[in-house]
């Protein structure tokens, strides 16, 4: 997704993202001050419509410091449902996504509106008030929205199917990640969302945080053998492959995939433990979906202790990494990277 804001007032730009181009070239901005500078009163009124640019200065005050300083009229956001303009710093905003609203804590950016019956703690900047609850993570509450009145709404692939009836409200943004491409598809939108909120600087400074990280992991996990992604739910398993939301583990970190025929589904693919004795894991991956939904069942780390899965490389040498609940709720947020890369490089650095 590509942000095109009309006019910036800071033009160097990180070699990490591509910054956002200009569709109204600062120079005509520069041009109607030159010409109102230098001419007479009556010449003033005379200037042609199409130079005159309102240099509104976004209102940070309800966000922390405008890292790029800019000053715009308004943002073209090139969004999955194709480009929305709307006016930077918007504000109220409401936001039905958890990894957004995590990349949105991360960046210090307040927000107005979020759903209720959220099961992460790291999804609101500390330095705001509660947002109000405008709703589910699947279903909007359309009277409180339609009462807040927010000049933008963000959401993601869990309120995508919403989007159309949201637009009635208020410019809406369908950033939805790239489950197939994760780690492009996040880089790009914690860029925009930067972009977006005049906290490009800081954008940059968190993707070199997660960048470095996965550094660290590309060296440890060269020739550690191979791995699998294993959701547990309930008594119920299932396998994750390179092209999942969990992909990173294979194609990001470099960690071979113990089997090259895992089925692509948004639940994974169903497998036993016999599964699991046969493929034989070097690395066992595990994502433990009832404790991250809350549900009060046994833990993954109880579900997988049982003869079968003792006989794996994995189990036997105590190389079970258990993600996030951070990778099921809000894979390809700020946090997400942050603690699973941190797992996965804490395992690895004890391997022998």
């Amino acid at each position: 997704m590509l942000i095109n804001t009309l006019a910036t007032a800071n033009s160097a730009s990180p070699s990490l993202f591509k910054r956002p181009l200009l569709t109204v070239m600062t120079a005509a901005l520069f041009a109607s001050i030159s010409l109102t500078g230098c001419s007479s009163p009556e010449s003033s009124d005379s200037t042609p419509a199409e130079t005159k640019v309102e240099n509104d200065t976004p209102d940070v005050s309800d966000n922390i410091a405008n890292n790029d300083a800019v000053s715009i009229a308004s943002v073209e956001v090139d969004t999955v449902k194709g480009k929305v303009s709307l006016p930077m710093n918007p504000s109220p905003i409401v936001v039905y996504d958890m990894t957004l609203m995590q990349d949105l804590a991360a960046l210090d950016v307040a927000i107005d509106g979020k759903p209720s019956g959220l099961h992460l703690n790291n999804l609101q900047s500390k330095v705001q008030p509660d947002p109000k609850e405008v709703g589910t993570i699947f279903e909007p509450d359309f009277e409180a929205l339609n009462a807040m009145k927010p000049q933008a709404i963000l959401v993601g692939s869990r309120m995508a199917e919403k989007y159309n009836e949201l637009s009635n409200i208020a410019p809406t943004l369908d950033m939805s990640i790239d489950t197939a491409n994760i780690y492009e598809s996040s880089k790009q939108r914690l860029h925009d969302l930067g972009a977006l909120f005049g906290k490009s600087d800081q954008a940059l400074k968190l993707q070199q945080n997660i960048d470095g990280l996965i550094d660290q992991n590309q060296k440890l996990t060269k020739n550690k053998g191979d791995g699998l992604v294993v959701m547990v739910n309930g008594n119920k398993l299932s396998a994750y492959g390179d092209k999942s939301r969990f992909g990173f583990v294979h194609t990001i970190l470099g960690v071979p995939m113990v089997d090259n025929q895992i089925k692509d589904a948004n639940h994974g693919q169903p497998i036993s433990f016999e599964y699991l004795q046969k493929t034989n894991p070097d690395w066992l991956f595990v994502v433990d979906r009832s404790a991250a939904i809350g549900e009060d069942s046994a833990g993954a780390k109880a579900v997988l202790d049982n003869p079968l899965v003792a006989q794996t490389t994995a189990w036997k040498k105590d190389q079970v990494v258990y993600l996030s609940p951070d990778s099921y709720l809000a894979f390809g947020g700020y946090q997400q990277w942050m603690q699973d890369l941190t797992a996965i490089k804490t395992a690895f650095s004890a391997a022998q």
